[in-house]
This record gives C-alpha cells, structure tokens and sequence, in this order.
C-alpha cells in the first residue's frame, strides 16, 4: 500500500489550494473599508455624477475669476479698488474650494455606489465556491486507507477524480475572476481615500480663504468709514421703503423707480456757475441734439450669485401655485454669496418671510434681488463690484433665490449669461 499510493489527496490538495485563492479573495474583500451607507444630498449615483462634472465646472470658473481680480488688485492704484478686487478673489477662491469640496464628496458617494456593486457581486460568486470548498475539504479529512477497505471506494476514487479534473480549470477560472474584482476593491479603496484627502484639504483652504475674507471686510469698512453718515441715511431711507412696501414686488419697484430717477439726473447737463457781474449773465443755449438713446444692454459681465443645484426654474410653479420670477438654488451649506455684477446696494438686510435680502441697482435700470441669506455682508448703499461678496447662505437646507429685472420687468437670468 506505501508503494503506490492513489493519487486522490494530490488532486484534493490541488482543488483545496484553488479554493483556498478563492477563499482569499473572499476574505480580501472584508478588509476593504469603504462605507457604503449612502451618502447624504445625492439619492444615487447619478444625481452624485451630475453634481460631480457641476462642482468640477464651477471650480474652473471660479479660479479663473480669482485669478482675474487677483490681477486687477495688483492693478489698481487707488485703496478702494483694490480692496473691493481682493475681496472679490477671496470670495471667487472661497467658491472654488466649496465646489471642491462637492466634487470630493461627490466623487466618495460614486466610489461607494461602485464598492456596493463590487460587493454584490463578490457575494453571488462566492456561494458555489463556499459550497465546493466544503465537499472537498470533508473528502480530504477522510483518510486514504479507508477508501481501499470500503466496497466501491475505488470507484468513487476514479469518479472523484474525473470531476476534478474538469471542475479544477472551471475553479481556477472563478478565482481569477474573483482576485480580479478584489483588485478592482483595492483601487476603489486608493480612490475613497484620495477623495477623503482632498476633501480634507479643501475644507482647510475653506477656512483659510473664510478667515481672511472677515479680515478683510474689517479693512475695507475701516476705509469707508468717512461716508459712514451717509451710509446710515442711506440705511434709514431704505427701511422706511421696507416698512411701507405691502409686498417684496412693491419694494424692488420702489428701489427700481429711485434707481431710474438717479440715471435720468446722472445724465442732465451741468449747472451754468453764478457770473460775477449781473450783465454777464447769459441763458442756456437752445439745442436741437437729438435725444439720448436709452441704453438697455444687460449687466456684463454677469454671473449667477451662487452656484448649485436649481430647485425652481424661471417661470416655474411653486408650491402655492405661483410662477416664479426668477430662479432658485440649493447651494452648498454657508455658501458664499456674490453680487452678480456691478452696481450699487439699494438695501440689504432681513425682510418678512424672505430671510435676509440684498436689492442691486445696475446700469440701464437692470436690478437683482437676491433672497434666502442667512448673513448679509454688504451695507446699504455700497458700490459693489461683479462677484463681490455679499453674505452668506444658510446652514440648515439652504436655498437662495434670484431675480433678475429689467425696468421692473422680469427676465431670465440664464438667458443673459
């Protein structure tokens, strides 16, 4: 019997030794330590694939637009303007780390949907093995000596083998395909823990480039502080129209006709000074000039005040039926909020049901309401640049809302951009 022994146990011990790859690779797979639980604001990978390329475009953007104010603030010669360029940049540079930090957590949340699949079908692919592994693990604890005592082991011993035979190369087949998808783990694995380091490291820059911007703010106050006085007229004039306007509609109308009513004065000709003697005292000269053209180009440049998913599209019916003026977006939490181009700040500041508001007066009688701010960063009659920083979004589900009228008159504001 010790001569020539059956060659069952090699063939076990190689059936064993595929299953046993197979259940390494099983075993790999519950080292990965990739969550799956899904991640909040996406409701699936899709919705977490449209938010990824969004937050990727708004990065771009907006360091392109910090780059360009950077530029114009090295530029400027005199301290207010180049003030009103840095903090620009630093709002465009806190913008461009909020998309990041989207992309980063939208990326996770792709990640995770991928590891949950990978999971899935690791699970279906284990089964048979598990179940193969056992029958062969139990015929190899059953010891040679009795398969040559027991009647019919020899031919059991023949059949035996014969399945082997052709179930080994279907085993190492699944094994492979198996380590395979371990693979595709482990780099799901590199992938999660890069996303997690940049996320890491936008939030970092987040409060960096917040903490400067604060500081920042403080200086520029500092330097307007010698028209402070008529910043506090400005104030009082603007909550009196507040309390006296029935609605949101009959304010910004009121702020549209006063920005008006300035445009027109803006464009009178000058007084004749006083002469010194009566008799040389003379009469405005008749013209015949025609007209002045009424200029009504939109603002330019021009951008929306935040970015992120929208809610509410123009002409949109809300809630209680009422189509929308303008649009609605859900930004990231805090989000920082800019003016969407030059002009000069009507009011800013709470108003009855819409949170805190800022009201910008532009050029040819275009006005923007934006809505929804929980801080408002901007005073009251202050000249504010395109992209300028004028508060702050909420914490708790955020939603920002933007009008965009053209002597009173609603206009899209996607149409113009």
């Amino acid at each position: 019997m010790s001569a020539k022994r059956p060659k069952l146990p090699k063939l076990l011990l190689a059936g064993s030794g595929a299953i046993a790859i197979g259940w390494g690779a099983v075993a790999a797979q519950d080292s990965l330590n990739i969550s799956t639980a899904p991640v909040a604001g996406f409701g699936n990978s899709e919705d977490a694939r449209e938010a990824l390329e969004r937050a990727q475009a708004t990065a771009e953007f907006a360091q392109q637009r910090a780059e360009k104010f950077s530029q114009e603030a090295s530029l400027a010669t005199a301290e207010i303007d180049r003030l009103a360029n840095e903090s620009a940049a630093l709002a465009a540079q806190i913008q461009q780390s909020e998309a990041d930090i989207l992309a980063a957590t939208a990326q996770f949340a792709i990640i995770a949907d991928q590891r949950a699949m990978l999971d899935a079908r690791l699970g279906q692919r284990q089964q048979p093995l598990v179940k193969l592994t056992a029958a062969i693990q139990n015929m190899a604890r059953r010891p040679i000596v009795l398969s040559a005592l027991q009647p019919g082991s020899l031919r059991d011993t023949v059949y035996v083998r014969a399945v082997l035979e052709t179930t080994l190369p279907r085993i190492r087949e699944r094994t492979a395909s198996l380590r395979s998808e371990v693979e595709k783990g482990r780099a799901l694995e590199r992938e999660a823990a890069n996303s997690l380091a940049a996320l890491q490291a936008s939030e970092t820059d987040l409060q960096n480039r917040r903490n400067e911007l604060v500081a920042l703010t403080h200086r520029q106050q500092e330097a307007s502080r010698s028209n402070s006085a008529l910043a506090r007229r400005e104030a009082q004039r603007a909550l009196a129209l507040a309390e006296e306007a029935r609605d949101l509609d009959q304010l910004v109308g009121e702020f549209d006709r006063a920005g008006l009513v300035r445009e027109e004065l803006a464009a009178l000709a000058g007084p004749i000074m006083r002469p010194e003697r009566p008799d040389a005292s003379r009469v405005m000269p008749a013209t015949n000039a025609a007209p002045r053209v009424r200029e009504t180009s939109a603002p330019a440049p021009f951008q929306l005040p935040a970015q992120g998913r929208t809610i509410t599209g123009f002409g949109g019916e809300g809630d209680a039926g009422i189509r929308s003026k303008g649009i609605t977006i859900a930004p990231a939490a805090g989000a920082q909020i800019v003016a969407p181009a030059l002009g000069r700040v009507s009011f800013a500041g709470p108003y009855r049901g819409f949170g805190r508001i800022v009201i910008i007066e532009h050029e040819n009688g275009w006005t923007s309401l934006i809505t929804g701010l929980a801080q408002t960063t901007v005073d009251t009659g202050a000249q504010v640049i395109g992209g300028a920083p004028i508060g702050m979004a909420a914490r708790n589900q955020p939603e920002i809302s933007f009008e965009l009228r053209e002597r009173g008159e609603p206009i899209n504001p996607l149409n113009i951009m």
